[in-house]
């Protein structure tokens, strides 16, 4: 008798069976398979591609150590690398970049959310996003043929005279360097802080402009002091998949940054970046430590990008999450 008390109550209930099989038959436990195996399928192609960076820079790791991210010599004939001059060169470009592509991406976020008619923001926003699919060499060939000629003849001397008590600007002007580097990277990731921006603003709810103008605020004052903190944490995520963007662009900053492994304080000076030098070198690496130093380059540029849209994506979450949220 305990025997068939068991078996009774180890057997599935009827209902569930009834109730899988109905799921089954209308495709719900199948879609949930597919896409399971979809979204397992991005994850797995992710860590594969860590692991066979890791993997295939060891001779690199080993040898090196920490010293490859603060060494300056980059010598592939005695076979001595270093990385700083490339993780220097990435970083500045950036930071030129940003501080440029902040302020005007934003401000042109708010007007085509806040103050622009909604014609003209759709309009311009269209454009804004085919500015966006443009390929980099694109940008790059541009930089060249008006953007380097203008820097070397007219901007950098300009600079030079005003500003040349400071270190940033001292130096002859080439045209080819870390400014023109960082300019071309501001105008490449200016469309996409300014549509993620305007998205985001567009997410704030109606009520707090409504709210704040009751009070007698103006329409600016109600958008800068209600609209644009409220989307704080979304305008921060734009900034930081620009941010992303520039830290791995190649062919445009290669075309242009001088491709000089060396650490200068000058902006007009020629410089590297991580992905120029793996860009330019690779297929040129002969020797195995080379190639696992040039790997070891993508590792840190590849967990660094990773890391930086992983925050966008949660702060730009966030503020979704806000927007629509009930009380």
């Amino acid at each position: 008798m305990a025997s068939t008390a068991v078996a009774v109550g180890g057997a599935p209930r009827p209902g569930r069976v009834r109730a899988f099989l109905l799921r089954l038959r209308s495709g719900d436990e199948i879609a949930h398979l597919i896409t399971l195996i979809f979204a397992s399928a991005i994850f797995l192609v992710t860590v594969l591609l860590v692991f066979e960076l890791y993997r295939n820079s060891a001779l690199a790791r080993e040898k090196f150590g920490w010293q490859f991210f603060y060494s300056r010599t980059w010598d592939p004939v005695f076979e001595q690398f270093g990385a700083l001059p490339f993780i220097f060169g990435t970083v500045v470009t950036s930071a030129v970049g940003l501080l440029m592509a902040v302020p005007l991406g934003v401000g042109a976020a708010i007007f085509l959310a806040e103050m622009a008619p909604a014609r003209v923001s759709d309009a311009l926003t269209f454009v804004i996003e085919l500015l966006a699919a443009v390929p980099s060499v694109i940008y790059g060939l541009l930089a060249i043929f008006t953007l380097v000629p203008l820097l070397r003849t007219t901007v950098q001397p300009f600079l030079k005279r005003t500003l040349g008590f400071l270190p940033l600007f001292q130096g002859p002007a080439y045209g080819v360097g870390l400014l023109a580097a960082g300019l071309i990277l501001a105008i490449m990731i200016v469309p996409f802080i300014v549509s993620i921006s305007r998205e985001v603003l567009l997410a704030v709810p109606v009520e707090q402009r409504e709210a704040a103008l009751a009070l007698g605020a103006t329409r600016w004052e109600s958008t800068w002091k209600v609209v644009v903190p409220y989307a704080r944490a979304g305008i921060l995520g734009s900034i930081f998949l620009a941010m992303a963007r520039a830290l791995g662009e190649t062919m445009a900053v290669t075309m242009v940054i001088g491709n000089d492994p060396k650490i200068s304080s000058s902006l007009f000076a020629p410089g590297y970046s991580i992905a120029a030098v793996i860009a330019n070198e690779f297929t040129e690496a002969t020797g195995d430590l080379y190639v696992h130093a040039l790997i070891e380059l993508g590792l840190v540029l590849f967990i660094l990008t990773i890391v930086l849209n992983g925050l966008a994506r949660l702060l730009i979450l966030a503020t979704h999450r806000k927007g629509t949220a009930h009380p």
